[in-house]
């Protein structure tokens, strides 16, 4: 691939910012108030540090490899082909789940100016441009995603800036008092762990910046820095949103559907509220962006291993990945229309661990396995962070199970539907299958 045709290292950070900034955090700052107070900013402080603890891991496991996949990729390289198509092949699938949401969500989102969107035939008329438009996009190649990708991604920034440049102005120390609001019938641990998995899931997006290497310049390198500064620009935005929306709405936030909105219009008026709006409706449309680059590549990622047809893999001229994209359209699609998306989005608990546990495990196996080879990045304190990343996701996984068992078995329902599929691949395809083959580039 040329090289203007590939993702530099800011497009990579942009992309990635894209990925974990959706609509969530202009609705976040009312959802942890309400449960805990003005002491949800310190334990936004504390989702941050394991979220970057696991976004370290990827950032290490990723500047062994200049190959498509991230998790899956390490965790096939780590633990065989059985593991990694477990980790792969449900990440492709809950890709599309997320997409099918997103793309809801927009056609929501959207009703909040426009009205009509809501209307259902209106709002599956949405979703379906929407989601063909990107794919069609997509079709185009990495340049045409890469240049909307980056526009778009400012473009939610800017009201985001807007805000924080504004709003620290206006904060009230009195807003902050009392710090620790406890609801009646909650514990403060109930009140920190339900708080502290509703905050971490904000930060999660991460992962999938990997999925792309190949399209992108110089992965090995690009990949972890671009993982490290965007954990940085989300960490300080979120922070600073959070202290914002209390200092200005203190008990106001309690219950608030729009809480950065309602303090933007508290601030800047109508038109302050209204510019959040409209950040909200691009911010939702980015993160569409984000996940039709992704998606049809995580599929692609199975391919270039052997683990997926080949006709999956093919590209066309302007070296997309066309048939990966289209299946991810079509799959996308029918979810979407279906309404299945709210049930199918339980998958995606368990999904999105079995991709950071064996991630964060397969830094300490990739140590040992491929030492002496010099990498760009590697995580400093030894072994501490991988184990801390390990023990704090699987605490969460069993608190998101104790909290809605349904999640744990829709999730290990979707990873007992794969091992037949895997069987099958690995049958067809077992020349290819049987071996992992040495990808490590010198």
């Amino acid at each position: 691939m040329e090289k203007s045709m590939k993702l530099g290292f800011w497009s990579i950070v942009l992309l990635g910012i894209n990925a974990i900034i959706g609509s969530g955090i202009f609705g976040l700052p009312g959802e942890a108030y309400s449960n805990i107070g003005p002491a949800s900013i310190l334990i936004l402080g504390f989702c941050m540090i394991l979220a970057v603890s696991i976004a370290l891991c990827f950032a290490e496991a990723g500047s062994w490899f200049d190959e498509d996949g991230g998790p899956y990729l390490y965790a096939k390289e780590a633990f065989g082909d059985f593991i990694g198509f477990e980790v792969g092949f449900m990440k492709w699938i809950v890709s599309m789940i997320a997409w099918a949401t997103m793309a809801n969500f927009f056609a929501v989102t959207l009703s909040s100016v426009w009205p009509q969107a809501a209307d259902p035939l209106t709002k599956n008329i949405i979703i379906g441009v929407l989601v063909i438009g990107l794919g069609a996009i997509n079709l185009m190649g990495m340049k045409q995603s890469k240049k909307l990708n980056n526009i778009m991604t400012v473009g939610k920034l800017v009201p985001l800036i807007l805000f924080i440049a504004v709003g620290i102005f206006f904060i009230k120390g009195a807003n902050f008092k009392p710090f620790l609001i406890i609801p009646q019938g909650q514990t403060t641990s109930s009140a920190f762990v339900a708080v502290s998995i509703l905050l971490f899931y904000a930060f999660t997006g991460f992962e999938s910046l990997a999925v792309a290497a190949k399209e992108m310049e110089d992965p090995k390198k690009n990949v972890p820095k671009a993982l490290v500064m965007v954990m940085f620009v989300v960490s300080v935005v979120y922070v600073l949103v959070l202290a914002i929306s209390i200092g200005v709405l203190g008990e106001g936030l309690r219950g608030a559907a729009n809480p950065v909105a309602d303090a933007a219009t508290k601030i800047m008026g109508p038109v302050g509220g209204y510019i959040i709006t409209v950040g909200t409706i691009i911010s939702v449309g980015g993160i569409n962006i984000a996940s039709s680059i992704f998606t049809p590549r995580s599929a692609k990622a199975l391919v270039d291993q052997g683990l997926m047809p080949k006709s999956m893999g093919k590209t066309n001229k302007n070296e997309a990945p066309y048939i990966a994209i289209i299946v991810s359209v079509i799959g996308t699609l029918i979810i979407a229309w279906s309404g299945s998306f709210t049930t199918l989005s339980q998958i995606s608990v368990v999904s999105r661990f079995i991709q950071y546990i064996p991630t964060c495990l397969a830094v300490l196996i990739f140590r040992k396995k491929y030492a002496g080879k010099e990498i760009n990045f590697k995580i400093p304190g030894g072994a501490f962070v991988p184990i801390f990343a390990v023990i704090v996701s699987l605490i969460l996984l069993v608190k998101a199970g104790i909290d809605s068992p349904m999640k744990i078995v829709w999730g290990l329902g979707g990873m007992i539907v794969v091992v037949p599929i895997y069987f099958y691949m690995s049958k067809v395809y077992s020349k290819k299958c049987n071996g992992n083959k040495e990808i490590i580039r010198d």
